[in-house]
């Protein structure tokens, strides 16, 4: 195997291990919403926040996936 095949595949497994992270922070912080919000005594404040960071982490989820997918010269 070169070099380059190497970096290649150490990135790949970088890329895939962090969207395996990114998955399941959103998945667990998904379950913590679905807590809070079922709590009369939650703070609305701390539950927005939570709802937004889970945006983001979608926003990143989508964006480690497209890195994920090789580009095609044609």
């Amino acid at each position: 195997m070169d070099d380059y095949s190497s970096n290649v595949d150490t990135e790949t497994f970088r890329r895939t291990d962090r969207l395996r992270e990114l998955r399941i922070e959103h998945r667990d912080l998904d379950e913590v919403i679905q807590r809070l919000e079922q709590d009369p005594l939650a703070d609305e404040l701390q539950v927005r926040r939570l709802k937004k960071r889970k945006l983001r982490l979608k926003d990143l989820i989508a964006q480690a996936e497209s890195a994920l997918i090789p580009d095609l010269d044609a």
